[in-house]
């Protein structure tokens, strides 16, 4: 029979049901504005504010023409939509938010898109 391994916290505590949380939705980004924000108001009336951010991958020789990946990063708050509003193309970002994916009624029926919903943003100081 297998030895049982204890999995233990960042502290070396045991784990338990009531140390780990049923579910995190977590996203921290640092990438650069590939675009300018958008702003729109939606038929319900909310304020949305989007940006685009491109994030560098680690070389992968199995896959070398991937350099990149591309998030939409969008803002429901007003806060967090005035950070973005902010940002101009080749800005540096980092950004705090959870996934999301939405639903909405468009012409050819239900659609439906996986983003970034901003709760915080920062730009961060150019480089040298």
């Amino acid at each position: 029979m297998a030895p049982v391994r204890q999995l233990c916290g960042a502290g070396g505590e045991p784990v338990t049901k009531t140390t780990v949380p049923a579910g995190v939705n977590e996203i921290q980004l640092r990438g650069r504005v590939s675009s300018v924000p958008n702003q729109r108001v939606l038929p319900s009336g909310d304020r949305l504010v989007s940006v685009r951010v491109v994030v560098p991958r680690p070389p992968n020789p199995a896959r070398p023409a991937v350099t990149v990946d591309t998030f939409d990063c969008v803002a429901w708050t007003a806060r967090a939509g005035d950070a973005l509003l902010r940002l101009v193309p080749q800005d540096q970002v980092e950004i705090s938010g959870a996934l999301r994916r939405r639903f909405w009624r468009g012409e050819s029926g239900t659609m439906s898109r996986v983003e970034v919903e901003v709760s915080r943003a920062r730009r961060l100081p150019r480089q040298p």
